[in-house]
């Protein structure tokens, strides 16, 4: 690998097919959860997939093999190229306050995209864990009979909903904040299309 890489492209595959599973889960799951909703909205018909229900759970089961056979080669692979050890540990809390503030303040550098900040560090293995969870809870809801156990680690059947429904708000909400990094420092887009 070139010292001029920054993103190997085996990193750049698995994350836009990671972004694409997420589009399809998202809009899939917002029809399912139009068919029962259970907070007092719904989500707009023409955000959603599928066109009626049994339509969206196909998109979302299809799409749920994607993220979690994308999701297990992201992970093996950051394992085995030690990438998961160098890029996200260790963090502190220190340094995630302090790069914290500075990213409020509008003061956080990013001269070596190969690098990142505190910030990006918990915000990516928060959103692997977020993707555990979503995966973990929604198991729950497609086959809660055969996992009793898990069902009730996560308090039944309809705490589990509401559980994956909000891991699917906090993965939305760090998309969000992604895709305003990248509008703010268009560079890192770059990088993750041509790798350099």
């Amino acid at each position: 690998m070139a010292s001029s890489t920054i993103h190997a492209l085996w990193l750049r595959i698995t994350h836009w097919i990671n972004a694409v599973a997420v589009v399809l889960m998202t809009a899939s799951g917002w029809r399912i959860y139009n068919a029962a909703p259970f907070w007092p909205f719904t989500i707009p018909a023409d955000a959603t997939l599928g066109g009626w229900l049994g339509g969206a759970l196909q998109w979302h089961f299809a799409a749920m093999w994607l993220l979690v056979v994308n999701g297990v080669v992201y992970l093996a692979m950051n394992v085995l190229t030690g990438r998961l050890r160098r890029q996200f540990w260790p963090v502190t809390p220190r340094q995630f306050l302090h790069d914290l503030g500075a990213a409020l303040r509008g003061r956080l550098a990013h001269a070596d995209p190969r690098h990142y900040n505190a910030v990006q560090r918990v915000a990516y293995l928060f959103v692997m864990l977020d993707i555990v969870l979503l995966v973990l809870t929604g198991l729950v809801l497609w086959k809660s009979v055969q996992f009793p156990l898990l069902r009730e680690l996560f308090g039944g059947y309809e705490l589990a909903r509401r559980l994956h429904f909000l891991a699917m708000a906090a993965l939305l909400g760090f998309v969000a904040i992604h895709l305003v990094m990248v509008a703010l420092v268009p560079r890192t887009l770059l990088a993750m299309l041509r790798g350099r």
